[in-house]
């Protein structure tokens, strides 16, 4: 039996292109605005994958844009009240139920003290929609499997649509015009070599870095949720340091090493890893020697990390059912959580 998660995780590339079909006007006017208006300060309201696809966004935007960009804890807000000064501040929420109090909260509190505030939301009649200035719907269509796919790769590709939108940047534009097309391959890519790897396994670790971290950070998650799998993420850098120390034969990590000024350090970050016995699974072009997970291209390396993802997911859904869970149904968890 088919699960709703591979099922919504393959519907992915065709709501990245009822995406990029709507709301073009919008993205250009608020572009516009944000190079009119620039703001001093900027922040992202998001939890569980939204943040991942937050600190995407928001890696993007330092990297290319040099400016930085801070993730906000909600409770400033929610619980110890925090007068925190909106003057010249932009807030980008990314949700896809838009229930949560915690976003809701904040996202009106920037509002009411002049900010620029954005909702990156599927749900576009959510109360995040209808408190934000500026709403964006992700166009993913329903989403009812606990464990997000399609909407987070719906977020990371609205985050791009908004640099893409702020620099003015054509090429990237064109990039993400191709998308739907790259993720209809890459969700064919075959990273099954992964599973007689982490079938038996109860921990793992998942190395990325840059624009790789936050794809990391949600594959890491995915394997908690979907597997139940003690998968922690960790930046290539931040592994050297005291996460090294777990590093013994036979331990599994996983490597992302997408095109991009990370990825030299990445590949040799795993001829490390595989001297010290681990048993290294490397998600790399195709091309790239002893790759194990083939990372289908996109047009611009910048939106490979989306790319990563359509392929991951399948695969780890897969894993899910080889280890004798239901994807579809993570323990204690629900689709749509409510904190403050």
């Amino acid at each position: 039996m088919t699960s709703r998660m591979l099922l919504e995780a393959r519907d992915a590339p065709a709501a990245v292109a009822r995406q990029l079909a709507h709301d073009i006007l919008a993205y250009k006017e608020f572009g516009a605005l944000l190079r009119a208006e620039p703001p001093g300060s900027l922040l992202t309201i998001a939890r569980g994958s939204s943040d991942h696809a937050a600190h995407y966004s928001a890696y993007l935007i330092m990297a290319r844009m040099g400016r930085l960009v801070t993730s906000l804890p909600m409770s400033l807000v929610t619980l110890y009240q925090s007068k925190i000064q909106c003057k010249g501040l932009a807030s980008f929420a990314f949700s896809q139920s838009g229930q949560s109090p915690d976003l809701v909260e904040p996202t009106h509190y920037f509002r009411e003290g002049g900010a620029i505030t954005a909702a990156f939301v599927n749900d576009a009649t959510s109360p995040l929609a209808e408190t934000a200035q500026w709403v964006f719907p992700l166009h993913a269509g329903s989403e009812s499997s606990v464990a997000a796919t399609k909407s987070v790769i719906a977020q990371m590709t609205a985050g791009a649509r908004l640099v893409a939108a702020w620099q003015d940047d054509m090429g990237l534009q064109m990039a993400l015009s191709n998308l739907p097309q790259v993720l209809s391959r890459a969700a064919l890519s075959d990273w099954s070599a992964a599973l007689p790897v982490l079938r038996e396994v109860d921990r793992l670790l998942v190395i990325g870095r840059g624009l790789g971290l936050p794809v990391a950070l949600e594959v890491a998650l995915k394997f908690k949720e979907a597997c139940g799998i003690q998968a922690e993420a960790f930046s290539g850098a931040e592994v050297q340091h005291g996460p090294m120390a777990l590093i013994g034969e036979g331990y599994p990590v996983m490597v992302l090493a997408p095109r991009g000024p990370a990825q030299a350090g990445l590949l040799e970050l795993a001829d490390r890893l595989r001297q010290r016995g681990a048993r290294v699974l490397l998600a790399a072009p195709g091309a790239t020697p002893r790759t194990s997970l083939p990372i289908t291209e996109t047009g611009a390396p910048e939106l490979d990390g989306i790319s990563i993802l359509q392929s991951f997911y399948p695969m780890v859904e897969a894993l899910s059912r080889a280890r004798g869970l239901d994807p579809d149904r993570p323990r204690h968890l629900s689709k749509i959580t409510r904190t403050v």
